[in-house]
């Protein structure tokens, strides 16, 4: 057995710079960014995007922050940060982690996925850069430009590269919403899974919280059924030696220990970083299916995490475990942790997050001592 020496970690499905990414060749780079223009207008509003390109005058500009190895500047009505080190794909994908779509001039750089224009005038340099081409959705054609040629007059060794031309769709390049229509198709929208987080010490209460049957069931248990119940795969959080105690559920056992809430967020990332993860807090007795219903129907899977904001009288600072954190989070996270910071709220705070306000706070409401459980008990189930 071939000894393997590290860790084998499940690696998010990136590309050269995104989840979702098309480079756009096989026409003039004049052409590329008029089209990437046009393409941003119409889904910005929606989506974050991101654009990679090369200028072909900046040698003279370069030379006023060449002594910089790295400029930032405040430009009013934008921000730009100059480096001189020419980055690798995993610094690319570093500062694309928030874009739900990536657009790449495909003359200069390569990406997973491909949009290919049917300009003649590129022909002979397209024959020599057949390896970017990849995965090619769709073919670009301009019925008024007699370069572009129709996907008849693809030339020979264009159809021997790509076997199943006939079938890739093909539109005209000023179809601008039909574009985007396929280009919104084709985004990655990361599927969901929830984690119950049962793995705290429950010091305040004096009983492990999760196992508080509010509902007649222990409370992970009611969160289980519920979340299984709308279709979304359930997975409980715990650390290692509680395992056992969850012996019909699916768990994820910390792997980033000892730091609560937001160490039992990142094991999940690490167990699935290309699954959104919709987190639930134990200590919530009056969560219900209609508030479980309200965070799923309203995600913003372009933002960093969905989350509810918290009552009034908690300044309304985001809740982040009843929250849907998206699959970019997981970068984000780390960044936090590096710099010493292991409070997911503090993340949710500084990160583009969606908020939302419970149609009913009540929902919301925490039980994290004994008083607060009687409380709630009386109040809400009659019972003490």
């Amino acid at each position: 057995m071939q000894h393997q020496k590290h860790s084998k970690l499940a690696r998010p499905a990136l590309g050269q710079w995104a989840r979702t990414e098309w480079a756009i060749l096989g026409t003039t780079c004049g052409n590329i960014q008029s089209l990437a223009q046009a393409l941003s207008r119409h889904l910005s509003p929606k989506w974050q995007l991101g654009y990679a390109d090369a200028d072909h005058k900046g040698a003279d500009e370069a030379e006023k922050t060449l002594l910089f190895a790295v400029n930032w500047l405040d430009k009013i009505g934008f921000h730009r940060l100059d480096f001189i080190e020419t980055p690798n794909s995993w610094e690319q994908r570093f500062w694309m982690n928030e874009m739900d779509l990536v657009l790449v001039n495909g003359n200069h750089f390569e990406a997973s996925r491909q949009i290919l224009a049917l300009d003649s005038r590129k022909f002979d340099s397209l024959s020599r850069k057949l390896n970017r081409l990849t995965q090619v959705d769709l073919l670009l054609t301009k019925s008024d430009d007699p370069n572009f040629v129709t996907p008849s007059g693809i030339p020979e060794f264009l159809k021997k590269h790509l076997p199943d031309w006939q079938n890739i769709p093909v539109l005209d390049i000023a179809e601008e919403e039909q574009i985007v229509s396929f280009l919104e198709k084709n985004i990655q929208i990361p599927p969901i899974k929830t984690l119950i987080l049962a793995g705290g010490k429950s010091t305040r209460m004096g009983q492990d919280k999760f196992a508080i049957a509010y509902h007649n069931q222990p409370h992970w248990q009611f969160l289980k059924n519920m979340s299984e119940k709308n279709g979304v795969e359930t997975f409980i959080s715990c650390r290692a030696e509680q395992a056992e105690r969850f012996a019909e559920a699916k768990i994820i056992a910390d792997t980033f220990t000892d730091l609560g809430p937001m160490g039992a967020i990142l094991s999940a990332f690490r167990h699935d970083p290309d699954a959104a993860w919709l987190v639930l807090a134990c200590d919530l007795p009056l969560f219900d299916a209609d508030t479980f219903q309200f965070l799923l129907k309203n995600r913003n899977p372009s933002a960093m995490a969905t989350a509810f904001r918290q009552p009034s009288e908690e300044a309304g600072f985001p809740e982040p475990l009843v929250a849907i954190w998206e699959p970019k989070s997981y970068a984000r996270l780390l960044q936090f942790l590096a710099q010493g910071v292991s409070c997911p709220r503090k993340v949710l705070i500084n990160s583009n997050i969606h908020l939302l306000d419970a149609t009913v706070p009540e929902t919301l409401t925490n039980a994290n001592t004994p008083e607060e459980k009687e409380i709630i008990l009386e109040k809400y189930f009659d019972l003490r």
